[in-house]
C-alpha cells in the first residue's frame, strides 16, 4: 500500500499564508476578547480622546495656557494610553501576558485616565478664550472622560460580579464549632 492512500482522504494540503479565513496582517488582530460593549466603549475612548487633542492643536492663542497645556498633557496622553491597551487586547501579546494583570492594569488606567481627563476638562473650560476650537475640544474631552469613567464603572461591575460568583456560601453554625467531634 503506498502513502498516497492511506493519507489522502484524512490530511488536507497546507493552506499557506495567504489562504484561509483570516490572512496577513488580519491573523494578529483579534477583537473578540472584549465584549461588545467595551469594545464600543474602547473605540469611542480611542477616537474621542484623539479629537479632542486635535482640536485642541488648532488653538492658536490664549491668554491663561496653563489649561491649554494641562488639557493638551492629558488628551494625547489619554489617546496614546487608550491606543496601548486595545493593541494589548487585540494583538498575540495578550496571550502572552497574564490576563489577570492586563485587566487590573486596564481597569487602573482607565480610571485615572477618566478621572484626569474630566478635571482637565473642567479646567480647560473654565479658563478658555471662547473660541470655536476651544469649546469642541471641551466637547470632545467631556465626551472622552465619560467614556472612561463608564469603561471604568463597566470593569468595576463586571469584577464585582465575578468576585461574588466565586464567593462560596458558608453557613455553618457556630454550635457545631463547639462541640466534640466524638460526641
Amino acid at each position: 500500500m503506498e502513502n498516497g492512500a492511506v493519507y489522502s482522504p484524512t490530511t488536507e494540503e497546507d493552506p499557506g499564508p495567504a489562504r484561509g479565513a483570516r490572512s496577513r496582517l488580519a491573523a494578529y488582530f483579534n477583537l473578540g476578547r472584549l465584549k461588545l460593549p467595551q469594545r464600543v466603549l474602547k473605540v469611542l475612548q480611542l477616537l474621542l480622546s484623539l479629537l479632542a487633542f486635535i482640536c485642541e492643536e488648532v488653538v492658536s492663542q490664549c491668554t491663561l495656557c496653563g489649561a491649554l497645556y494641562f488639557f493638551e498633557l492629558v488628551s494625547s496622553s489619554a489617546f496614546l494610553l487608550s491606543l496601548l491597551i486595545l493593541i494589548v487586547y487585540c494583538t498575540p501579546v495578550y496571550d502572552k501576558m497574564d490576563a489577570g494583570k492586563i485587566k487590573s492594569s486596564d481597569f487602573y488606567i482607565t480610571g485615572v485616565t477618566g478621572l484626569v481627563f474630566l478635571l482637565a476638562s473642567i479646567l480647560f473650560a473654565t479658563m478658555h478664550d471662547h473660541t470655536s476650537a476651544e469649546i469642541a475640544a471641551i466637547v470632545f474631552g467631556f465626551l472622552a472622560s465619560f467614556m472612561f469613567l463608564a469603561d471604568g464603572g463597566f470593569m468595576f461591575h463586571e469584577k464585582r460580579q465575578t468576585s461574588q460568583l466565586r464567593k462560596p456560601e458558608t453557613a455553618t453554625r457556630a454550635e457545631a464549632l463547639t462541640e466534640p467531634l466524638n460526641a
